[in-house]
């Protein structure tokens, strides 16, 4: 009888009393992979489906231990911060465990569909006594599809609600196999303007609208979020855009399906810890007049 090969997925995080991502009190659990390069990415950690090593200079105190421990000697001091070579760091995560002020992490990690299970499973009263379940994030599920469906097929055997977040950059037949096992989904609009979408996402956004109309025929219990990033989509040609796409297209109610979300600078120093610093824009959050008026273009 041929043995059936294990499903292993790659996650960087499982986020437990979640209260956002979805009815109740949920699980997140955080999947590595992203078919969007957003430049404003909040976890740019999660865009590689491989692992990546974060370092904050913030926290080092130079104590050299990560270099002794390092089987690639791809860490060197460099006066008083640890350089290190990532084309000879073999992610084997040792310079993480020797750091003594955990100035360095790795995001990412192999678990299978069982493993997984067993974690999000230690939490099933908080769920059932609130309305709550398991919602996968990331990244984007849709970048480990066929994991994520296995992951969302057992939790619907375990009886759990189900909610995926995904940006919808993805083949139909692999979002509709992933929607159908939704029972909520949180969909991102990042700008109404393809090539504007293009350029800040490295995708167009045809195949993205497409989908999103798709899941509403559906009938699924869909949410659009649109994180406002200046500069970008925060203006009123935008939002304007995006309330004439959900109404006139979709024909949804705007103020039951659509949230705007304020840009989060929280994110902005792990560009430099991944060593991306040429890829870090520092902007600033809307003021709450700003997000206000924005608000107004949308539901008045």
């Amino acid at each position: 009888m041929k043995q059936i090969k294990e499903l292993y997925g790659e996650i960087f995080n499982i986020q437990r009393y979640s209260t956002h991502d979805g009815p109740g009190i949920r699980t997140t659990v955080f999947l590595k992979g992203c078919p969007l390069k957003c430049f404003w990415c909040q976890n740019p950690e999660s865009q590689s489906i491989r692992p990546e090593l974060l370092y904050s200079k913030k926290l080092c105190i130079g104590c050299g231990k990560c270099i002794d421990a390092c089987p690639q000697k791809a860490l060197s001091r460099d006066r008083v911060y640890i350089e290190m070579n990532r084309e000879l760091c073999s992610r084997c995560g040792n310079c993480v465990r020797s750091c003594p002020q955990k100035a360095r992490t790795l995001a990412g990690r192999s678990i299978t569909v069982d493993a997984l299970m067993k974690e999000v499973l230690k939490d099933v009263y908080t769920y059932e006594n609130s309305g709550g379940g398991v919602t996968l994030s990331g990244g984007d599920p849709v970048f480990q599809h066929e994991f994520a469906l296995a992951v969302l097929k057992r939790s619907h055997e375990e009886l759990l609600h189900t909610a995926i977040e995904t940006a919808g950059y993805v083949r139909w037949d692999v979002l509709r196999g992933l929607a159908e096992e939704s029972d909520y989904i949180f969909f991102d609009m990042k700008c109404m303007d393809s090539q504007k979408h293009k350029a800040g996402t490295g995708v167009p956004n045809e195949l993205i609208l497409e989908n999103a109309a798709r899941i509403v025929k559906m009938g699924k219990d869909i949410h659009f979020r649109m994180p406002l990033i200046p500069g970008f989509n925060d203006d009123e040609k935008s939002i304007t855009a995006l309330k004439q796409y959900v109404e006139d297209v979709l024909e949804l109610p705007v103020k039951q399906h659509v949230e705007l979300l304020k840009y989060n600078k929280l994110a902005e120093d792990k560009f430099g810890q991944l060593d991306r610093l040429d890829e870090q824009k520092s902007m600033e959050t809307q003021s709450d007049e700003k997000f206000e008026y924005l608000k107004s273009l949308l539901y008045d």
